[in-house]
């Protein structure tokens, strides 16, 4: 098999900081590459009568993470490019790049959670418009990381020889855009990303939005190497048949009616089982597999991955 690189992506819901320490610090001394937060004001739930519970803001979550960990990449799978002026978001991403002594990566999306949107006030556009959001905001923030000064002007955002100071102590951070729009994000990812991100779908649908990619790489003259492929990935794995369905029965209670939803983007099974699914990822083209983790946090399942997943793939 191949050597694909793992990381968590820890949910800031309904949970405290504590919970959140106790996963990366299991994550960042067992071998996995990445941990990552997400960007919500109210708990991330497909069905809007589930995000009532306590959500932490995603800025300051990812600086905790910084401080907390010493070894893994830290990232953000996504900012909302709606929710925060680009060049305020470059200034504060420069800032977790310090904390984590260079270590921070930087993930972009539009944005879909209209409940958030709405609550506070801020305007919900179709989505060309937040995709157009997205791609003015990527060219804003990428030019602030490495240019003195940067002058914009596009139809949703203004900058007037702003300057970003320090610049990050990394030469030129990876932006990843997450989504799998086939005619517009996919195209972005192509022109401006170091890295592809997309959540909770099968290895097959994952394979043909890879090749897509791999196709606008081609149209925009880019080495389709030069962006990372990864997909986000729940997981349900027990040591045995009987903890496996015990896992399995747990998903309804954390996920609810979004679950048939997100099934067929979740590691469940033994550990046998969860190697061969990540095996089907990896000839789509997968390269990193990042799982994504809810409270109430299942610690004993992201022991058995890192003591019986994980070495198959060394």
């Amino acid at each position: 098999m191949g050597q694909p690189l793992f990381g968590v992506h820890t949910g800031p819901q309904n949970c405290g900081i504590d919970d959140l320490r106790h996963v990366w610090h299991l994550a960042d001394r067992s071998g996995f590459e990445w941990i990552s937060i997400w960007d919500h004001f109210y708990p991330a739930m497909l069905v809007p009568s589930d995000a009532n519970g306590t959500c932490f803001e995603a800025v300051s979550t990812m600086t905790a993470l910084a401080a907390e960990t010493t070894r893994v990449r830290v990232g953000s799978l996504v900012y909302c490019m709606a929710y925060r002026h680009p060049a305020v978001l470059a200034n504060a991403m420069v800032t977790v790049d310090h904390v984590s002594g260079g270590r921070m990566e930087l993930g972009l999306g539009a944005g879909w959670s209209q409940i958030e949107f709405d609550a506070y006030g801020i305007p919900f556009l179709p989505i060309k418009d937040r995709l157009d959001q997205l791609e003015e905001g990527i060219q804003i923030i990428r030019a602030l990381f490495s240019q003195p000064t940067v002058t914009f002007h596009g139809r949703h955002y203004r900058v007037t020889e702003a300057r970003c100071e320090p610049k990050p102590l990394q030469q030129s951070p990876r932006i990843w855009l997450g989504g799998m729009g086939e005619k517009r994000l996919l195209r972005m990812a192509a022109k401006y990303a170091d890295g592809w991100n997309v959540p909770f779908i099968g290895p097959e649908l994952f394979a043909q939005k890879n090749q897509v990619l791999t196709q606008w790489c081609e149209k925009e003259r880019r080495d389709p190497l030069a962006v990372l492929r990864t997909v986000n990935l729940g997981l349900a794995v027990g040591r045995s048949e009987v903890d496996a369905a015990a896992k399995r029965a747990a998903l309804t209670q954390q996920f609810g009616a979004a679950l048939s939803f997100l099934e067929p983007g979740m590691l469940i099974g033994t550990p046998q089982q969860v190697i061969d699914r990540i095996g089907a990822y990896l000839s789509g083209g997968a390269q990193w597999i990042i799982l994504a983790l809810r409270a109430p946090f299942d610690l004993d399942g992201l022991q058995v991955f890192i003591d019986d997943v994980m070495p198959a793939f060394r």
